[in-house]
């Protein structure tokens, strides 16, 4: 059950990273996908999880290693995988949202997506770092 589990929850997420890259065609529809629908489902499965499993589970957040026997746990292993699914993605939803308001190139967004879809942090990083290079006052013929 946990394996289907984890093939269920890597297939929403990709969904909505696909939604993602569509969202210049689609934007409406890339928003509901990406920033509602499979971040809510996995929630709801990271919920289910955690309620289920938390209350068995040795470890904790106090030490390393305390989370490490904490991910001992197969099941609660799954939920911090799909803890990771679900806000990578919503906040690579939230990437391609500001980056349509404040007018950023999709061009420029799509390695960000890429880096926030492997590494988290790092995309969201070079994302802010995009963001920042924008804002610096610039010629009238460059536009990024």
């Amino acid at each position: 059950m946990l394996e289907t589990l984890f093939s269920i929850a890597g297939a929403m997420a990709m969904a909505g990273w696909l939604a993602l890259l569509a969202s210049p065609f689609a934007p409406r529809l890339s928003d509901g996908i990406a920033a509602i629908a499979v971040p809510l489902a996995l929630s709801v499965a990271y919920a289910g999880l955690v309620l289920a499993n938390w209350s068995a589970a040795e470890g904790g957040f106090d030490s390393l290693d305390n989370v490490a026997l904490l991910f001992q746990s197969r099941e609660l292993l799954l939920a911090g995988w799909i803890h990771y699914l679900a806000f990578d993605l919503f906040i690579g939803a939230w990437e391609v949202r500001t980056a349509r308001a404040e007018k950023i190139r999709f061009l420029f967004v799509v390695p960000c997506l890429i880096l926030t879809f492997l590494f988290g942090p790092v995309g969201f990083l070079v994302f802010q770092a995009l963001r920042l290079v924008r804002s610096f006052p610039r010629s009238a013929s460059s536009t990024i």
